[in-house]
Formats: C-alpha cells, sequence, structure tokens
C-alpha cells in the first residue's frame, strides 16, 4: 500500500516525522486532503488543525496550527508551521 512521508516542522524544530495514509490541512481557501500519489502542490495555510493518519496503526494524530504552508510532491509531504500544539491521539 502506497503512503505518505510526512514531516511537521515549527518553530521550535520538528514536530512529528514518519510514514502516514493521508494529511488534511487548513488551507488559507479551504480544507486540504493529501493522499498518496497526490499531484505536487504548494499551500498556504491558515489557523487551525491538521490531521495525519499514521500508516500502520491508523491512529489520527492531531495538531492545533497557527499558519504557514504545506509542500507536497512524490509522496514527501512537508508541514511548516508558526507553532502546533497536539490537540490528541485517536485510534
Amino acid at each position: 500500500m502506497a503512503q505518505l512521508e510526512i514531516d511537521l516542522v515549527d518553530e521550535g524544530g520538528k514536530v512529528w516525522s514518519g510514514a502516514a495514509r493521508q494529511i488534511s490541512a487548513p488551507a488559507a481557501d479551504g480544507e486540504i486532503g493529501i493522499l498518496p500519489g497526490h499531484a505536487p502542490v504548494l499551500a498556504v495555510l491558515k489557523a487551525g488543525e491538521v490531521r495525519v493518519t499514521e500508516h500502520g496503526s491508523g491512529t489520527v494524530l492531531r495538531w492545533a496550527v497557527d499558519g504557514g504552508f504545506l509542500s507536497v510532491d512524490s509522496d514527501q509531504v512537508t508541514v511548516v508551521v508558526d507553532d502546533a500544539q497536539t490537540v490528541t491521539r485517536t485510534r
């Protein structure tokens, strides 16, 4: 099964890095969802919630973010935000 490689970084450094099934983020013009095989994209993020579904366990990780950007290229997703605060971990 295809997967995404995700790096979430804030001003303090790396917040989370790992393999995921999908990621959703609050883009400036609406919610953006990324699955494996997504076309390259660069999106500006607004304040909201970033959600990552881990590849192996299916655990959903959530962070409240202030804003930043998201970049996707060849199943590599980089999310750079001003601040990321863990919300919850759910299965």
